[in-house]
């Protein structure tokens, strides 16, 4: 499951407005992931990857490469507790 979760949140990250150059903090990642997932679902992330793919294969295999190296960093980064107001 955990590598399932993982796959989506790879595909909402590639699908987003984020750069590499603008070396987005753990939480604009993950705000980036949510903000794709609602905004075009699962299968939206996944057909908007596939199309890079197919359109652009060398850029897309870049970016993938970037994608992942920033979920790593994310999942391995000390989190905060959140605490209730």
């Amino acid at each position: 499951m955990i590598n399932t979760v993982l796959e989506l949140a790879a595909e909402a990250l590639f699908v987003s407005d984020l750069q590499p150059s603008e070396s987005p903090s753990g939480k604009t990642v993950e705000d980036a992931v949510t903000a794709m997932l609602l905004r075009h679902g699962s299968d939206g992330c996944a057909a908007g990857v596939a199309e890079e793919f197919g359109d652009h294969p060398d850029m897309a295999v870049r970016r993938m490469g970037w994608v992942r190296q920033e979920l790593r960093s994310v999942m391995t980064a000390p989190r905060r507790p959140h605490y209730a107001s």
